[in-house]
């Protein structure tokens, strides 16, 4: 088994970067996924978040309003903190438990873990090796501001939330610069996982 950590910051590029390795036949493991699931109503972190924000968060049928959860915890140091603390050992013990799966049926997978927050919960050192994908700020802004309406206040503010992008590149043991076209990111993905495939074999 060998893990890879992937990691960049919000509207970097990380989800394009997955798909290709996914595409490749590597594992991936998608923990903003999880954190769909655990959020879905009646799990025990729905019920644990709802308790904490109140109904306020809650659109029809029990659903969580995650854009309404997010303007709460992005507006807030200390409600950002609290539901880290509350999601981050879930996710990551929903994905131990698939790693568990996919070794019981291929030992010499290599598998990815697409997590935004790897290094901030300090995750990114279990890993065999760590991936940042890496984007200007502006471009990170006009992302965010076409494929989730957002504002550029609200923009800055979800960038601003988590660690730079530019603090991110210190922990890596191979970048994606995503600053040019999606054609450039779709090749240096396939030479990553040439790389991958060598340092897995290495181990």
């Amino acid at each position: 088994m060998f893990k890879i950590g992937l990691t960049g910051g919000i509207a970097s590029g990380k989800s394009l970067v997955a798909h290709v390795l996914r595409d490749l036949g590597t594992h991936v493991i998608d923990a903003d996924r999880i954190v769909h699931e655990l959020l879905e109503p009646d799990q025990g972190a729905w019920k644990e978040v709802l308790d904490h924000f109140g109904d306020c968060i809650l659109l029809s049928h029990g659903v969580i309003d995650r854009r309404k959860l997010g303007e709460i915890v992005f507006n807030s140091a200390e409600q950002r903190q609290w539901l880290n603390a509350c999601l981050h050992p879930k996710v990551f013990t929903v994905y131990t438990s698939q790693v568990k799966l996919i070794t019981d049926r291929s030992p010499d997978a290599m598998v990815v873990l697409d997590a935004a927050l790897l290094i901030e919960t300090g995750y990114h050192r279990q890993m065999d090796r760590l991936v940042v994908v890496y984007a200007k700020p502006e471009q990170q802004i006009e992302r965010l501001m076409v494929r989730d309406c957002f504002t550029r206040d609200q923009a800055l503010s979800r960038i601003g939330s988590q660690m730079p992008l530019s603090d991110k590149l210190g922990y890596a043991h191979y970048v994606i610069n995503n600053t040019g076209t999606r054609e450039d990111t779709v090749l240096q993905t396939h030479e990553l996982h040439t790389k991958l495939v060598s340092d897995a074999r290495s181990v």
